[in-house]
């Protein structure tokens, strides 16, 4: 089959590959062949470097070959033909649909997943653990993708930087962590700062503060949590890790888990819990945990939202806890039948937040509990021991 060149300019480094490999092969069945891959895989990475190629302007079979920069996506063309079909003007209107922008994030999250499916290295088990205990690494809105100005927010903050700060505090609290058997990584929501690329709130449409490109900051924020996770399979036999949705990132948050599951096919001692529900939960043994973003409940009513949720598991543990996001503080209260506490971020505060008058401190926690005695102890990592 016949494939423009010119789309290896909207490729990455892969799909350029596969984008020669038909070129040279005359057709998508035999470059999945020779880059020894199925033909599915091609198929879906040669059509998302086409919605690419479009959205940036370029579509010869259509007379659009005027692209926009990478900081716009062209929402039409105006195109003037005089009485013998010849193209004597056109206009390229930048913007675009959201839902445009939604299938195309679609495509890369897809095409991406099946290049990595089953591709997890092995780390080397610990020989010793101790299975009475469970260390808990709940992750407050980390935010990843945010932007902030220093003069502007008293703080910088970017990718880079939320990626540096995350890999010392779980670097942290992971040498300070007992050996315990088992291990949670808790997500509490808003890992994203943005959901998709057009880089606003989903419900209210207001702008938001981001650094770099969308998809940048979704390869950013799964390399962060496959370095928390292989960290944590250093120390413990077995990590679970629950990715709960945020008011900021709704779709995204699902997509991570989506990756990391597919990336931890193979891996026996990684469990991505894939519920797309608002409230997760952990069982250990008498400790119940119940995990959620918190920017639709309060905190008065997750007790009886476990307790329904969950009446087996309610009625046979003793220690029960609810770990929520979303308010950026730290509070914690004793209700009836269960503890709540909501964390600290270690992101940096946006020019929304900063005007807003927000002053919350920033660290991450690892809590420890005891199969019988419920929380036995927690580490704390602070944004100024970053280093």
């Amino acid at each position: 089959m016949s494939v423009d060149p010119e789309l290896k300019q909207f490729a990455t480094e892969r799909q350029a590959e596969i984008i020669d490999a038909i070129i040279s092969e005359g057709s998508q069945g035999k470059a999945a062949k020779k880059l020894n891959c199925n033909k599915g895989y091609v198929n879906k990475a040669l059509k998302a470097v086409r919605h690419k190629a479009h959205l940036q302007g370029y579509s010869p079979e259509h007379d659009m070959i005027h692209t926009a920069p990478d900081s716009h996506l062209v929402k039409g063309t105006s195109t003037l033909y005089d009485e013998k079909g010849t193209k004597r003007l056109q206009w390229v209107k930048t913007n675009i649909k959201a839902e445009s922008l939604q299938k195309v994030a679609e495509e890369i999250i897809e095409s991406l997943k099946d290049e990595i499916t089953g591709t997890s290295k092995s780390v080397k088990a610990p020989k010793h653990t101790n299975k009475t205990l469970l260390a808990v690494y709940p992750m407050g809105d980390p935010h990843i993708g945010m932007y902030a100005w220093a003069e502007e927010t008293g703080n910088d903050f970017d990718c880079d930087t939320a990626e540096h700060d995350l890999r010392q505090a779980i670097d942290y609290l992971v040498e300070k962590a007992p050996d315990s058997d088992e291990a949670l990584i808790a997500n509490l929501g808003d890992f994203f700062h943005s959901d998709t690329m057009d880089n606003t709130t989903r419900r209210s449409g207001n702008t938001l503060d981001v650094d770099s490109r969308w998809s940048r900051v979704l390869r950013v924020g799964v390399h962060i949590m496959r370095y928390c996770i292989e960290k944590a399979l250093a120390k413990h036999k077995r990590v679970t890790v629950i990715n709960e949705i945020g008011n900021h990132d709704d779709q995204s948050s699902y997509t991570l888990s989506l990756i990391l599951s597919a990336f931890y096919e193979n891996s026996p001692r990684v469990t991505i819990d894939l519920s797309p529900k608002p409230f997760h939960y952990y069982r250990f043994h008498s400790v119940m945990i119940g995990i959620t973003h918190g920017h639709n409940t309060k905190h008065e009513s997750l007790g009886p939202i476990m307790a329904t949720d969950m009446p087996k598991d309610w009625g046979e543990t003793k220690h029960r806890y609810w770990y929520v996001g979303h308010i950026h503080h730290r509070k914690a209260q004793e209700l009836p039948g269960v503890m709540t506490e909501s964390f600290r971020t270690l992101a940096g505060k946006d020019a929304w937040h900063s005007a807003k008058g927000y002053r919350a401190g920033r660290d991450m926690m690892c809590i420890v509990h005891h199969k019988d005695h419920g929380e036995v102890s927690r580490h704390r990592f602070d944004i100024s021991m970053v280093k």
